[in-house]
């Protein structure tokens, strides 16, 4: 399968190279690019740091964040922050309702916490741990800025309908990738190709623009959204694999 890799580098580079080792062939064409906001990190004191994207690591390595506890919303971000070299390190279910609860769990209301995060970001973890009575600060380490077209072998690909399936890791991509798309004048050849979705958060701007042509990773983990390439073809409305939903049950 010809599988289009829209996830920003450098993770996406990661990501093509697995769906390389599955005997696809990646097109790595990020519809997003990522870069450190250059905001200063706020001063503490601070008791953990709230991570929920891999994405912000890089800004916190090497400052003064870096010695706090880590409490991340999965596993690859959590694989990211050890790298980076921070220590400890704790890693929550995939969903940033399961990471509010693992601080719950772990830290005394009223603790410290500084979340490093996009420019964009969603409510939650920030608005349960607010509600438990944390003390939350948001330092925006990192902001992703829209390609201003579709890329040029994307476009050339949808032409002719050479693209068999899609990897979108976040909502911001999935609708960047549906706005190119649009703009370019390959909107038909877009919903003809299988998106698959990291979680049915992800797939919501699909949804919400009626693209029958995707699933959602039962599991919001890489290893589920790729177990799905295989068997899941770009003209098939069938639940054909146990880790995957059919986008026309509406996720």
């Amino acid at each position: 399968m010809r599988v289009w890799v829209a996830r920003p580098l450098p993770a996406g580079a990661r990501t093509a190279e697995r769906v390389a080792g599955l005997g696809h062939r990646p097109l790595l064409a990020p519809v997003l690019d990522l870069a450190p906001s250059g905001a200063p990190p706020p001063v503490g004191p601070f008791d953990a740091l709230v991570l929920t994207s891999a994405s912000a690591v890089p800004a916190v390595a090497g400052s003064p964040l870096a010695g706090l506890p880590a409490y991340c919303v999965g596993g690859r971000t959590a694989a990211a922050a050890k790298a980076a070299g921070l220590r400890p390190v704790h890693e929550a279910g995939g969903d940033a309702r399961a990471l509010a609860a693992l601080i719950g769990a772990a830290l005394p209301r009223g603790a410290r916490l500084v979340h490093a995060a996009g420019r964009e970001r969603k409510d939650e973890p920030a608005a349960t741990l607010g509600a438990r009575g944390y003390r939350l600060t948001v330092w925006v380490a990192y902001a992703a800025r829209p390609l201003p077209v579709l890329p040029e072998p994307v476009a050339a690909a949808l032409a002719e309908d050479g693209i068999d399936a899609a990897l979108h890791y976040s909502r911001r991509s999935a609708a960047t990738a549906l706005g190119l798309a649009r703009a370019a004048g390959r909107e038909d050849a877009f919903r003809r190709v299988a998106h698959h979705c990291l979680s049915a958060d992800v797939a919501a701007p699909l949804v919400a623009a009626g693209v029958p042509s995707h699933v959602v990773a039962a599991r919001p983990d890489e290893e589920t959204l790729l177990a799905g390439l295989g068997p899941v073809l770009s003209n098939s409305n069938a639940e054909t694999s146990p880790g995957l939903r059919p986008g026309l049950e509406r996720c």
